[in-house]
């Protein structure tokens, strides 16, 4: 589905030029996209040498390797992806905040959690809604969104959830029999293919050019699931049966608390304004979508097998 989030996507300004800061699973495929949009893109990564690396310049914090001046010229479009520092600081804005107030930049994406709204009990949450977060991490994604909001920057906060694509599915692990659904009673989780958080931000882009630049935008899927409805889904895709779902009562004392902590919150994250206000098209409006297109991308279409074959 890479093909068609391209055919979608508005032509780039001349002379624009995107940093995507943070190379990883989300930021290489905005670069990809904004690449063959017609943008010139930059991308960094905490390691660069000339055996591979797919990032273009050197940032890393914690060494102090941080881009020059002169590598930046001509930047006029941002994206950070970059998670927060232990003590809740960002560290693009340590490392680079003077340099990019000087910097002659249109418009500045910072890569969030929809975590930041906490527990809401299964309820439907939007970017009016209070945030509350009650986890470590989402506080400290909190902070970092605060902090890029009292910049003088054009910035706009996307809120993700669950993030999943080819080679972060499910679909490996249930072939080497790893996936045990759990069920919660209640229980749903949003999320978003990588190649919507891609195209969402080429639109984002284009509507702040056009004078709409909301400060915080939800980039979520339409349907909110339960996990054992998706790995049911995957399974049936491989032509798999999992073993019948278990309680999560039973199961969470063997839980670690980083799993403990995903099945604490429990929230459905809108869409509304990105998608019926702002006018984007999901590209995997959920996840049957979005895993079809994971098991194409991943390899098995190639395999000579169809969805649902042994």
């Amino acid at each position: 589905m890479a093909s068609e989030t391209v055919n979608r996507s508005r032509p780039w300004p001349a002379n624009a030029t995107l940093l995507v800061l943070g190379a990883g699973f989300s930021g290489k495929r905005i670069a990809s996209l904004a690449r063959q949009s017609g943008a010139r893109v930059l991308t960094t990564r905490r390691l660069v040498d000339d055996n591979g690396s797919d990032a273009d310049l050197c940032f890393d914090s914690q060494l102090g390797r941080i881009p020059t001046p002169e590598q930046l010229k001509g930047v006029t479009h941002l994206i950070s992806t970059i998670a927060p520092e232990r003590d809740g600081q960002d560290p693009v804005l340590r490392c680079l905040g003077d340099r990019l107030s000087s910097m002659p930049l249109q418009w500045v994406g910072y890569l969030s959690t929809t975590g930041v709204y906490g527990d809401r009990q299964g309820h439907w949450v939007s970017e009016t809604d209070a945030p509350n977060p009650s986890q470590e991490r989402s506080k400290r994604r909190l902070a970092c969104e605060e902090a890029w909001m009292q910049t003088d920057l054009p910035v706009q906060i996307m809120r993700l959830p669950g993030i999943y694509g080819p080679g972060r599915s499910p679909l490996q692990a249930i072939l080497r029999g790893e996936i045990k659904p759990v069920e919660k009673p209640g229980q749903v989780f949003s999320r978003i293919h990588v190649d919507d958080i891609a195209g969402a931000c080429l639109h984002l882009i284009d509507r702040a050019s056009n004078g709409q630049r909301p400060a915080i935008v939800n980039v979520c899927d339409d349907r909110p699931a339960p996990s054992a409805e998706m790995q049911s889904y995957a399974a049936e895709l491989l032509g798999i049966t999992l073993p019948a779902c278990r309680s999560y009562n039973a199961v969470e004392g063997s839980m670690s608390p980083m799993a403990r902590s995903f099945w604490a919150e429990n929230r459905r994250v809108s869409n509304q304004l990105l998608c019926q206000e702002l006018g984007y098209r999901l590209v995997h409006p959920d996840f049957r979508s979005g895993m079809r297109d994971c098991w194409e991308q991943e390899g098995f279409r190639a395999r000579g097998s169809e969805p649902g074959a042994a």
